[in-house]
Formats: structure tokens, C-alpha cells, sequence
């Protein structure tokens, strides 16, 4: 788990949750309005994007790519890989990610394409009012463990996690 004094909880999300979340956020988005266009954060933002591209029949899809969370080194340094289409800066586009954590990237992409809807699958509250429509918020110290990020393994009782800080 990246920057252990900064994340104290984990949730794990399965495929399935993933998959009922995006489904979610579709619905939500559904009675939202009219959307013709999205674009997906890469990289986790791509499936939820592909699902809900499918439920809203969406076919003009473009990516936003952006690098910010670094596990292999501290700190963050948002990187812009390749920025959205300025075409898509229209009230019909979507921008879905799958996470709106301290709201680094939603500022750039806010910056990029003011007039777009922003959705994501999870929230917390340093990115909260950046994003427009949300399925789950978290609190600000919990790490998404997101299914491409995972293994199936042993999981440790939360008990013994809380004794091992403690010692």
C-alpha cells in the first residue's frame, strides 16, 4: 500500500463491485441528461468509462492521460501523458475516472474542459466538489484497492493489522 502514513484504511473492490458501481454511476448519470462523448482518465478510468459508455450507448470516446499516483517513488508529480481533445469541452461529454482522491487530476482536467460532466465511481473529500456525480465517498485516509491492482491472497484479521501499528 503506497504512502503508509497517509492511508490507514483499505477498500478492496472487486470486479463485480466495480462492474455494479459503474452501472450505478450510469443510472445516476442517466437522469443527469443527455450525453454524447466521453472521455476516459487513463489508466483507471478506462473500464468504468467502456461499461458506461455501453449502458449510455456512447460510441465518440477519447482519453485524458494522466500520471499521478507514483507507487515506486514518494510524493506525487502529476504528469499530462496526453490531454483530451479540445473538442470535447461541450456540456455532453463525460469525463469518468475511477477515483477522485486529493483532485490533482480533476483540476487539470476541469482546467481543460470546463463545460464537461465529471463523474467517478469514488470520492473523497479533498476532490469531493471537483467531481459532479459520485457513487461511493470514502474518507480522505483509505486506499482504493482497485481488482487490476490486486492479487487474491490471505488477508490478514483487521485485529492483527491493528496490533502490528501499535507495536
Amino acid at each position: 500500500m503506497p504512502k503508509a502514513d497517509r492511508y490507514h484504511k483499505t477498500f478492496p473492490v472487486t470486479w463485480e463491485q466495480l462492474h455494479r458501481d459503474a452501472k450505478a454511476l450510469a443510472w445516476r448519470l442517466l437522469e443527469r441528461g443527455s450525453f454524447t462523448k466521453i472521455v476516459a482518465v487513463t489508466r483507471g478510468g478506462l473500464i468504468p468509462a467502456g461499461i458506461i459508455a455501453r449502458e449510455l450507448n456512447i460510441r465518440h470516446i477519447d482519453t485524458a492521460c494522466i500520471m499521478l499516483y507514483n507507487y515506486r517513488e514518494e510524493g506525487d508529480a502529476e504528469t499530462v501523458l496526453k490531454n483530451a481533445d479540445p473538442s470535447f469541452n461541450t456540456p455532453d461529454t463525460l469525463i469518468i475516472d475511477d477515483l477522485v482522491d486529493t483532485g490533482h487530476t480533476a483540476q487539470i482536467l476541469r482546467a481543460a474542459l470546463p463545460k464537461a460532466h465529471f463523474a467517478v465511481l469514488y470520492a473523497k473529500p479533498e476532490g469531493l466538489g471537483l467531481v459532479d456525480t459520485y457513487v461511493t465517498e470514502l474518507s480522505q485516509d483509505t486506499w482504493v484497492l482497485f481488482p487490476w491492482d490486486s492479487d487474491i491472497q490471505y488477508a490478514r484479521p483487521i485485529i492483527d493489522l491493528q496490533k502490528k501499528e501499535e507495536a
